[in-house]
């Protein structure tokens, strides 16, 4: 597949429509430095490769975040979602053939239902994405029955403009890629397609990082030793609560002792009452009777005759004083009526209260006998603290064989794999593919644009996270010379185009390439004249200054930016 078209379109028109040609097809920066604000730099020619790979399914964020600080470039941002930058590529199988067919891509920087992420006219929003890959894995790559390496991953090498991949040939996927999934790329890429591995290996990482973690404290053995130590102590603890003398009716009894000893309280506080009752009624009693009249009545009686013959007194001596002492006594039979009732109702009460206290003296002695109950409470406690511990452990016992079983079960699955990964036959085979590709490819593109001769190398090592053996792959300069990596890394892509068209395997014609000012400009010049009578794109940014008189011309360069013209155009905008 080549790049035929690439248009950038806002609500008020067409921005730009870029044409590419096979061959090389330049990307040029006219900043002259006049001032130190103009740099050259932010003009939008690597943009112009990042667009491209926008349309191929890369994140858009990397269309408005700075490389360097990492931060979104409002202005741009802004642009692009309030002007509703639409961004369309159009893909051909054969740029010389008008009826070849094509793959029209068109996305734009919205969200939800505004989305446009169309193939060929079918919106592919849903599934965060993945059916947009999907198709176009289908429509570039074929049907393959394997979903590793992922389409992303197997066009990796061909976009270089962030600097892991401008800098590296082989290792151009982010920094946390296991050996396993570059394993997995490579040996396709060198049409030999296997299982996905990496997956494997990545579920093998994640149960052992889990079993570590659980066993962090204490490891299995220690588990399975505590764990008998704990069914001991639950065995003596059993028996203890076995031997044990319990009232069962332990509560009832206490609280029968508790309203018996509320029945004395409140049968003592009554006798106490009527007694001082008592007590108070016999103390008047006592006081009335001393006031009753015995005094020598004779003598008492001639003083009153004396009285009586000097005043009409009506009655008789003896009179008033039966008088004055049947007062008092009539009050003592008033005062001590109820003397009687309160004698009985002490009687009573004493009799309910000696059977109350005999109760108690029963109930207490009951209850005293009970008193390992809270033994029996001490040792329910210990079991219950002892038999959470068990399961615990048992549960963390029973955590560490699920990931053992899911490790076999893993390892299994990998051995099956690896028996014919990994065997003579197989190594054979991959020897050949990388012997065909470094003699025929790599090393005879090297050899006639640097005299160097360069290739590709396999080695078998033991990843570390997984403690499993894979492929790791690996390039190599045969001459042992200072060749250059830039010009190392655009050897291997232009290698590997030829060699997967002989080989068959599906590949993407075009490379991109950011800073090829980096590249010597004779190198470059070299690099036009190889690819002249081959079907290979070559699409790269580079700086004014840089480009060599030679390549410039309308032929070779396919879009001039500048600062008075940058790639959207967005300072050129009124308003």
């Amino acid at each position: 597949m080549f790049i035929k078209y690439l248009r950038i379109e806002d609500i008020n028109g067409i921005v730009r429509k870029i044409k590419f040609h096979k061959g090389i097809n330049l990307i040029v920066d006219e900043t002259v430095n006049v001032t130190e604000k103009e740099t050259g730099n932010n003009v939008g020619k690597t943009t112009v490769l990042k667009l491209i790979d926008f349309c191929l399914g890369a994140d858009p964020k990397i269309i408005y975040t700075d490389n360097e600080n990492k931060k979104e470039i409002d202005l741009v941002k802004n642009y692009l979602i309030d002007n509703h930058v639409l961004i369309t590529l159009i893909m051909s199988q054969d740029l010389n053939d008008e009826k070849s067919p094509e793959i029209v891509i068109e996305r734009n920087f919205l969200s939800r239902n505004k989305k446009v992420m169309r193939i060929n006219g079918e919106n592919l929003t849903k599934n965060d994405g993945k059916d947009f890959e999907n198709k176009l894995d289908k429509l570039i790559l074929g049907g393959r029955q394997e979903t590793k390496p992922s389409f992303r991953q197997i066009i990796s090498h061909s976009i270089r403009y962030a600097d892991e991949r401008i800098n590296n040939t082989l290792k151009v996927l982010s920094a946390f890629t296991s050996y396993a999934e570059y394993e997995t790329l490579y040996l396709y890429l060198f049409g030999i397609s296997i299982a996905d591995r990496s997956k494997i290996l990545r579920k093998i990482k994640t149960e052992k990082d889990f079993k570590r973690r659980i066993e962090k404290k204490q490891s299995k053995t220690e588990l399975e030793l505590s764990l008998a130590m704990i069914d001991d102590t639950i065995s003596d603890l059993e028996q203890k609560k076995k031997t044990l003398n319990i009232n069962y009716n332990y509560d009832k009894d206490l609280s029968n002792l508790n309203e018996t000893k509320y029945q004395i309280s409140s049968i003592s506080s009554r006798i106490s009452e009527l007694s001082l009752r008592k007590k108070i009624i016999s103390e008047a009693e006592e006081e009335l009777l001393e006031n009753k009249s015995n005094i020598d009545l004779q003598q008492l009686k001639r003083i009153y005759s004396q009285a009586k013959d000097m005043t009409k007194i009506q009655k008789t001596f003896e009179d008033l004083v039966n008088y004055h002492n049947n007062m008092i006594v009539e009050k003592i039979r008033f005062i001590t009526q109820d003397i009687p009732e309160i004698e009985s109702e002490i009687s009573s009460l004493e009799s309910k209260l000696k059977r109350f206290l005999s109760q108690e003296k029963e109930l207490a002695i009951k209850i005293a006998k009970s008193d390992t109950f809270k033994d029996l409470e001490i040792i329910i406690t210990e079991l219950n603290e002892v038999y959470q511990r068990k399961g615990e452990i048992e549960n963390t016992l029973s955590q560490i064989k699920e990931v053992a079983n899911k490790m076999t079960s893993l390892e299994e699955e990998l051995s099956a794999i690896d028996q014919g990964l990994f065997s003579e036959k197989f190594q054979e085979k991959l020897k050949n593919q990388l012997i065909k590709f470094n003699k025929y490819y790599f090393s005879e593109v090297s050899n006639e644009l640097y005299g160097e001769q360069y290739g590709i190398s396999y080695d078998v090592k033991v990843e570390k996270k997984t403690g499993k053996s894979v492929y790791v792959f690996d390039s190599f300069n045969a001459n042992s010379s200072s060749g250059k990596k830039q010009g190392e890394i655009l050897c291997f892509d232009l290698a590997y185009i030829s060699y997967a068209d002989d080989e068959e395997i599906p590949v993407l014609h075009f490379i991109l390439n950011d800073k090829k000012e980096l590249m010597h400009g004779n190198q470059l010049i070299k690099v036009s004249d190889f690819i002249k009578d081959k079907d290979i794109q070559l699409i790269f940014s580079i700086l004014k200054d840089k480009l060599p008189d030679e390549l410039n011309n309308e032929d070779n360069i396919i879009l001039r930016l500048s600062q008075k013209d940058k790639l959207f155009r967005i300072e050129n905008r009124k308003g």
